[in-house]
């Protein structure tokens, strides 16, 4: 790395830095965000730390510390990958400082390097956390020599490099893709949903494994299903080799393939780097246009109509609020056409739970799909830095948040209605728990929206230099995802085990009683907001 590499990896790095605004800001109450994402963010990061040395206590006990090492290298390698895929298009590609830094005198390897090294640095305290809890769970067990520490240690930072080069090549694959297309983010999304939806399977394939195997030994499977994933992916059996053998040779292959797979991407990517970025920046229009009568829609439509439009510019965001939508559909499908029984069979791994069991949890179910994402928590925060035009319009804050939250409702509710539907019906519910059930699926989505209202405004953030940022790293998405998705797999939990004591549809219906009391005490406060 040159000294201009280093000074933009340095000013980025510090520009984005919650430790520097926390030090720097002189608004109380952007210190005391900042101070809760710290919080938040140190509890995800010690559950993160506890559950890797628990599956070193756990393999320890049952002696099977061998199985350790591959471990590791196997979850840093699918965590830098997942991580970084779904960071790819906004940092690698239409970030908004891009004409800024190619007017600069940097070479294309250099900038696109930077930014790739930038998506390294960010995963790798969550990686280092993987690997030096395990490492302490190994030395427990195995009692290494010094020299296994050592090589332990340092390849802790080489490992997530070779899973953060494919997924930054399989993203940037995607955008080419899209971008020969006239509809270019719609396609890319489309790629993307895809090729997530294909990942999420290899759960079932994994699972489908197991169900052949004889064994009922959690520890074991886990450490079979280990092995395959290392033959998948080489690197991790490497650092297995290095780790257990102390093998110099694998630790030297490990380094040096490593640093030719990142130096082979950047010198291919460079190539068509600035083309890409063209094509995106780009826009077609029809040359046969002919000017027709305009629709005339409410305030509130219109404003509506405008989010749809920028869900559909932004594919980081149209894979964020959609994928709930996608699985929802797929989950449809399946019931309609191999039966709710066989869905039940497949998530559960055979387990004896049957489809009347799960009926008083179906609005749950699939509120977990629908509700984890709601577009009201990003869409204050995407005005960025045209907030001012909003500010200047001739309308109430309060018609704009209401604008803001009926495109949140028009992408909910006929999933979760359509969903509903299909699920009662395929359980064979009575009329009257089919229309609670609904009912409930309805105040749901509507306690989801007037919600993340509320986070989106009290937790804006206008000052940000890519929607990834507001997306997927958002103070409000953190405020409103963690507890909404713990409080929802409680309820699936409650509701599903109450069943056995209480009539369902009566459960259903004083829990929905509950949740539009909520949901009328957040509405209370969003329409407070405007006027503060």
């Amino acid at each position: 790395m040159n000294k201009r590499q280093k000074v933009l990896l340095v000013t980025m790095l510090r520009s984005t830095s919650l430790i520097n605004k926390t030090i720097y800001s002189k608004d109380k109450k952007d210190k005391g965000k900042m101070t809760g994402r710290f919080v938040g963010m140190g509890i995800l990061y010690f559950m993160l730390i506890f559950y890797s040395f628990l599956s070193c206590v756990g393999y320890g006990t049952f002696g099977m510390i061998s199985a350790i090492p591959l471990t590791m290298s196997a979850s840093i390698a699918t965590l830098s990958f997942v991580f970084t895929l779904l960071k790819t298009n906004g940092y690698l590609f239409e970030f908004k400082e891009y004409d800024m830094l190619m007017a600069m005198p940097f070479e294309t390897k250099e900038i696109v390097s930077c930014k790739f090294l930038y998506m390294y640095i960010k995963n790798l305290p969550w990686m280092l956390g993987i690997s030096i809890s395990m490492l302490v769970g190994y030395m427990i067990f195995a009692r290494p020599g010094v020299l296994t520490v050592l090589m332990w240690i340092v390849l802790s930072f080489v490992l997530p490099m070779i899973p953060t080069v494919l997924a930054s090549a399989i993203g940037a694959l995607i955008v080419a893709i899209g971008t020969r297309f006239k509809f270019k983010k719609l396609v890319q999304a489309i790629l993307m949903f895809a090729f997530v939806l294909f990942c999420f399977s290899f759960r079932f394939i994994i699972e489908g494994i197991f169900r052949n195997n004889q064994s009922e030994d959690v520890a074991y499977m886990a450490a079979e299903a280990v092995n395959k994933a290392g033959k998948i992916y080489p690197p991790a059996k490497w650092f297995e080799n290095v780790i257990l053998n102390q093998n110099i040779l694998f630790f030297a292959l490990i380094l040096v393939v490593s640093f030719a797979i990142y130096e082979l991407f950047f010198v291919l990517i460079s190539r068509d780097y600035s083309r890409i970025n063209s094509r995106l920046a780009s826009h077609s229009a029809k040359s046969n246009y002919k000017m027709t009568k305009q629709k005339k829609r409410s305030v509130e439509n219109a404003i509506a109509f405008k989010e749809f439009r920028r869900l559909l510019g932004s594919t980081n965001y149209l894979v964020n609020a959609g994928m709930g939508q996608v699985l929802t559909v797929i989950m449809v499908l399946v019931v309609a056409i191999m039966g709710v029984d066989k869905l039940i069979s497949v998530i559960t791994n055979g387990a004896p739970v049957s489809k009347e069991m799960i009926l008083p949890g179906v609005p749950y179910i699939l509120f977990f799909l629908i509700g984890m994402m709601a577009t009201t928590v990003c869409t204050p925060s995407l005005e960025g830095k045209n907030y001012w035009i909003v500010q200047s319009l001739p309308i109430e804050k309060w018609t704009l948040y209401k604008g803001k939250m009926l495109f949140n409702l028009y992408m909910s509710v006929p999933f979760m209605v359509i969903g509903i539907l299909v699920f009662d019906i395929a359980c064979k519910a009575s009329v009257v728990t089919l229309i609670v059930s609904l009912i409930c699926g309805l105040v749901l989505c509507a306690r989801s929206t007037v919600h993340g209202m509320v986070c989106g405004i009290k937790f804006m953030k206008l000052d940000w230099e890519n929607d990834i940022e507001v997306v997927k790293q958002g103070t409000a998405v953190f405020i409103y995802l963690f507890p909404n998705m713990i409080i929802t797999m409680l309820m699936v939990v409650l509701l599903i085990a109450g069943s056995f004591k209480i009539n369902g549809t009566i459960l259903i219906a004083c829990i929905t009683l509950i949740e539009a009391l909520i949901t009328a005490g957040f509405y209370v406060w969003v329409r407070q907001l405007p006027k503060k």
